[in-house]
């Protein structure tokens, strides 16, 4: 079959890299792609966000099926126009993906069907979320109520930074994104992401995993779009998954069917876990980045067969076959990131690394120069990821990668998995 992936990061050369090994995969582009993903699979120029285009694209490449890999096209309505137009898509429907592209839309829905999240007030003018502020105290967090790329999320912990991140949002950082914002409640506890896939109907848990948000060791440093994971979260046991699935999954997807929204895709469930009971922090409406690199190490060519029994309605009576062992991903961005950072920087030492089963370099914002030298294109550039029997084994492994790899203009997090390995 012919497979089209929307996206040009870390996640969709991970899904690409998954995918070929599945021997159904006959010819796979990814569109636009990256330096990175052209080494497994074909690249095309073309807008992700015009669903227009991506139809023509498909009909001409005679394309089998297309998986939206970021929230974008997804929040566009590109899946839907695929959908109209007769393709086999994996991905939610516009409607659908509100649960991330607007935070005061989860929230309603939350409330709607009792599933356990932290307490929020939802704000349009600037003066009613700063009074709200005032009132609450800290520490509270901020939030965007559009889509911000993963960086419109402030936890403050004093007020000054609760007020500053109202100014900034609603004064136009991150443009319409952040015109409403969401205030919540400050919850304690150990974060963790938990990935399902849905049908409209059946619920299939395929992972778990933790993310570390800030930029620099020891979680401190701006909120960034993701600076390392790995796989499985310890914190994430049976009872906590059974009650996730339970108290907040279950009756979010049978709150969206019922409005006549039903949500097929991939749900990233973002959860806070305090005593053991977990509650929602957000909903993402497509794999995580970095979250997806370790989860497809895992899982391999399995997960085209998963994808597709998603988009045709099948779930029921899938199995996931899991490796029973632990992977784990380092990024490195470029020096600056997630403030101002350099591009076109050279990094070196990209092709004497191990590339197989147990270690992959997943590209996210790189480009080929000219002369055929892999070049720093974005924030985050890479996505170190390895497996091993043991977490730690895991872990040696991928920073004995990152050790190997000449960028000065680069840096990463040292302590990646430090909960677990502590």
């Amino acid at each position: 079959m012919n497979i089209l992936i929307l996206g040009n990061g870390g996640r969709e050369h991970a899904l690409a890299w998954a995918i070929k090994q599945n021997p159904k995969c006959d010819r796979l582009i990814v569109a636009p792609g990256n330096a990175g993903i052209a080494q497994v699979a074909e690249c095309a120029a073309l807008d992700i966000l015009d669903g227009a285009a991506v139809v023509d694209f498909a009909a001409q490449n005679a394309i089998d099926f297309i998986i939206v890999g970021p929230e974008a096209p997804l929040a566009a309505g590109v899946a839907d126009t695929c959908r109209a137009a007769g393709f086999s898509v994996f991905g939610p429907s516009a409607a659908a993906a509100a649960l991330e592209s607007s935070k005061s839309f989860t929230k309603a829905i939350c409330d709607a069907c009792d599933a356990p999240t932290a307490a929020y007030g939802h704000f349009t003018h600037r003066d009613d979320a700063r009074d709200y502020v005032q009132t609450q105290g800290a520490p509270i967090v901020i939030k965007a109520d559009g889509l911000a790329a993963g960086k419109g999320v402030v936890v403050a912990m004093t007020m000054e930074e609760a007020l500053a991140a109202i100014d900034d949002m609603m004064g136009g950082q991150f443009g319409d994104a952040g015109a409403e914002v969401v205030v919540e409640e400050f919850m304690d506890g150990e974060e963790a992401s938990f990935f399902v896939l849905c049908d409209g109907k059946t619920v299939l848990p395929i992972g778990t995993a933790q993310d570390h948000k800030r930029a620099y060791d020891g979680d401190t440093g701006p909120n960034t779009g993701g600076m390392g994971a790995y796989t499985p979260a310890p914190v994430m046991t049976d009872a906590v998954t059974q009650k996730a699935l339970d108290q907040i999954v279950r009756p979010t997807m049978a709150a969206m069917a019922a409005r006549g929204t039903p949500f097929t895709g991939v749900l990233f469930v973002g959860l806070m876990i305090k005593d053991g009971q977990p509650r929602l922090v957000e909903y993402n409406v497509r794999f995580g980045d970095p979250e997806c690199q370790g989860l497809m190490m895992r899982l391999g060519g399995q997960v085209l067969d998963l994808l597709q029994a998603c988009a045709e309605g099948r779930l029921d009576g899938e199995q996931v076959h899991w490796a029973d062992d632990h992977a784990l991903t380092v990024v490195m961005a470029a020096n600056g990131y997630p403030g101002t950072y350099e591009k076109g920087t050279a990094i070196h030492g990209l092709g004497d690394l191990p590339e197989d089963s147990f270690h992959m370099t997943f590209h996210a914002g790189t480009a080929e120069s000219n002369e055929g030298q892999i070049i720093a294109n974005g924030g985050r550039v890479l996505g170190i990821t390895a497996r091993g029997d043991t977490l730690e084994q895991a872990h040696a492994r991928a920073y004995a990668m990152v050790d190997a790899i000449d960028w000065p203009e680069g840096f990463c997090r040292r302590d990646i998995g430090w909960r677990a390995l502590s």
